[in-house]
């Protein structure tokens, strides 16, 4: 291997450019990018969240948390309402239309996901992914 291509991180910052194309081509018609669906997708797993939580589980900048939100809600897709904890604070949930959003995108997030990886079988796609995890979950 020569040049950018002996390089991991490249490869890994190309894959995941990659894989944005595709899902945001995907996503193209509702509206909404990867990052939309990364909140939704996040929301799905809890109870709701802070926007402080969403930006350090995904990783996003605070001020980018509150664009993708409010995007969200102009689609009624997630709404704030009042922490339990914390009256001052506003937790961001999942509506049932972003529940209904999230089931009918499932399979073709699926199918982008195999496009992107069609060149490995079933075992080096187990293995990728236990491999990512393991390094994607680090601080």
């Amino acid at each position: 291997m020569r040049g950018l291509h002996a390089d991991t991180g490249y490869l890994l910052y190309r894959l995941g450019l990659r894989s944005g194309q595709l899902f945001n081509t995907f996503l193209q018609e509702s509206g909404l990018r990867l990052r939309h669906y990364a909140v939704l997708r996040y929301l799905a797993g809890s109870a709701g969240a802070l926007q402080r939580e969403l930006s350090t589980r995904l990783g996003y900048d605070p001020s980018a948390i509150v664009g993708l939100v409010d995007d969200l809600e102009k689609l009624d897709l997630t709404e704030r309402r009042p922490s339990p904890d914390d009256r001052r604070s506003k937790i961001v949930v999942l509506t049932e239309k972003g529940r209904a959003f999230l089931r009918d995108t499932d399979e073709a997030g699926r199918r982008v996901t195999n496009d992107l990886l069609e060149p490995l079988d079933a075992g080096e796609r187990d293995a990728l992914h236990a491999l990512l995890l393991r390094i994607a979950d680090q601080p």
